[in-house]
């Protein structure tokens, strides 16, 4: 028992000093770049090897940063919500080969003739040619009424009546937050359920972990407070801000614990070593590797000759990043809550000596 004590301990020992190492530069890339939290884990599928909160909570407060905290993961929620949608597929609720009229055969009346073979997976994969809802020049939206899942119902209605955007050989997808509302449209079809009620028994019941929706709550706890950009100077957003999401939510909002986003990394990391665990090994063969280009809430990179899934996602005030290395098995995240050309530049400066130091 003592010698196991002890090679916990100088484990422990080494993680630190060798984490301490990184946290320096870390912080350092956070002061020079203006970014108030920067928090950040390079993990395996079964270690956290370095994991680091920096910072404060916001610009204007003292409250240092732990790993408590929550952020806004923006796109990088589409991964989160392409791995429920798996989830009931391997149920046999539906399948990725699925045509969205085959399960709203009424919306086909006023839809383009371009939609009508679309599937779940092209939806998934950005391929089914739908208008992207990114924020800049998008077509104008009717006010629409009812809960969330009401509201997303009616705006794939829509959305269904616009063109179709081109797809050619040099640019086979198109990144849609829309297109992530018609797939979830199928899920909350085949289920009676909700894309909330969907997460919260997948992440939260299933999984165990500690997912919520929207900006992390800041006014009744001490918490991050995500960060615009205006006039050049980064302004601190209270969670009560009158801010939503509306229609695209499974595109982009969800927030969440670094160490519980680590957990369903390392889900995927399993997986992609070929271990059946909540998804069969199979399923995220297909989500990460599936498809060319884009596959299933994942980008494909190829750098230095290695292959990872990567994925940025914002909302505006927050930023987060992960890569899984694919070939090492070791996934990166860094989680920061600001949003601006700085930020970004500091966390591919992080993310790039991480991988350097690990992946090599």
């Amino acid at each position: 028992m003592k010698f196991k004590i002890v090679c916990f301990f100088f484990y422990c020992w080494s993680t630190f000093m060798y984490g301490q190492n990184h946290a320096q530069f870390a912080d350092s890339i956070r002061v020079s770049n203006a970014i108030p939290e920067l928090s950040y884990a390079v993990i395996s599928g079964d270690e956290i090897l370095e994991i680091n909160a920096l910072g404060l909570h916001s610009v204007d407060l003292k409250d240092p940063a732990t790993l408590n905290d929550r952020f806004h993961i923006g796109s990088n929620t589409k991964a989160m919500t392409a791995f429920m949608i798996a989830k009931y597929v391997e149920k046999g609720k539906l399948k990725w080969t699925t045509k969205f009229f085959d399960l709203f055969p009424d919306l086909k009346k006023t839809a383009k003739p371009e939609y009508y073979y679309i599937t779940l997976e092209k939806l998934v994969s950005h391929q089914a040619r739908i208008q992207p809802f990114q924020g800049e020049n998008d077509p104008a939206v009717p006010d629409f009424k009812g809960n969330p899942q009401e509201k997303r119902n009616q705006f794939g209605q829509f959305v269904v009546t616009l063109d179709p955007v081109t797809i050619d050989q040099d640019h086979k997808y198109v990144y849609s937050n829309a297109g992530y509302t018609l797939a979830t449209m199928m899920v909350e079809k085949v289920t009676g359920k909700s894309w909330e009620q969907l997460v919260d028994q997948v992440f939260n019941r299933d999984l165990k972990l500690d997912i919520k929706l929207s900006w992390p709550e800041n006014q009744i706890v001490k918490d991050t407070w995500g960060h615009s950009f205006e006039n050049n100077k980064l302004s601190p957003i209270p969670s009560n801000t009158d801010y939503h999401l509306d229609y695209t939510e499974p595109a982009g909002d969800i927030n969440i614990k670094l160490t519980d986003y680590i957990k369903f990394i390392q889900l995927n990391i399993k997986g992609l070593q070929g271990h059946n665990n909540y998804l069969k090994a199979s399923t995220y063969h297909f989500i990460h590797k599936g498809i060319e280009g884009y596959s299933l809430g994942w980008f494909n990179s190829y750098e230095n000759n290695q292959d990872f899934s990567t994925h940025s996602g914002t909302a505006g005030t927050y930023y987060t990043i992960a890569a899984i290395d694919r070939k090492n098995f070791i996934g990166y995240i860094i989680f920061t809550n600001s949003f601006n050309e700085s930020t970004i530049n500091g966390v591919r400066l992080l993310m790039r000596k991480l991988k350097k130091d690990y992946g090599s």
